[in-house]
């Protein structure tokens, strides 16, 4: 049954309009910090749906403006993806709940407040073997490259988990890391404190992001090449 009920739900998240589904195991979330858990998040969590929508190539070539529209309205349809596929779950009659793409819980670290997702979409991809994690800290995909926008739904169905990818693709390669304007991947545990979010700002009452180079340069951000 479980088997056969991961297809089903997989066909949920492609008819609702996701180009990719994956499922891990909520036991497999270990290393998330005590808070940020799938079961932390949904009681008697067993599996998490990860689910993947790409962005349009030509996204990497516009300005901030509408890159951050376009990126704004992808966030919207994943969020509204993965609310669909929680409500078809939860008629089957278990337990669901969607993981929004934006948004979640602000927290004070080093004396300002950051966003952290109810989960981490990127890591629960990876888990679920939609992609890996490269050194630009972006989830990577075969199919898609770094242009694989995400949301997910938690829940207690046992469905049967995907494995993970394995990949070298940065073996030898830091063509992002030196295309940073303010060295924040040369040093992950600055990303998203002094390095990255010096890049995003409040624009009319609006998030205006000013920067992806790290997305553009990567050799890989169309798909992976070779593997």
């Amino acid at each position: 049954m479980s088997e056969s009920y991961s297809e089903t739900v997989k066909e949920y998240g492609r008819s609702a309009g996701a180009g990719v589904v994956g499922i891990a195991a909520s036991k497999d979330f270990g290393l998330a910090p005590d808070g940020f858990k799938p079961a932390d998040v949904l009681e008697g969590c067993v599996s998490v749906i990860v689910l993947g929508s790409p962005f349009p190539q030509e996204a990497l070539t516009m300005e901030p403006p509408e890159y951050t529209a376009l990126r704004n309205d992808k966030l919207t349809e994943m969020t509204d993806i993965a609310k669909k596929v929680a409500k078809r779950i939860k008629a089957d009659g278990y337990l669901s709940k969607a993981i929004s793409a934006s948004g979640g819980i602000t927290i004070e670290v080093g004396g300002r407040k950051e966003l952290f997702g109810h989960i981490s979409l990127k890591h629960a991809a990876e888990i679920a073997g939609l992609g890996v994690i490269s050194k630009n800290y972006l989830l990577t995909s075969p199919q898609y490259g770094n242009l694989l926008w995400l949301s997910a739904v938690l829940t207690d169905a046992p469905l049967t988990p995907d494995g993970k990818l394995q990949s070298s693709m940065c073996e030898g390669c830091n063509i992002c890391v030196d295309a940073c304007p303010v060295g924040a991947l040369g040093d992950t545990s600055s990303f998203g404190k002094a390095g990255c979010s010096q890049h995003f700002k409040i624009k009319d009452r609006k998030l205006l992001i000013e920067c992806y180079k790290c997305r553009a340069v990567c050799p890989h951000r169309f798909g992976i090449i070779g593997e």
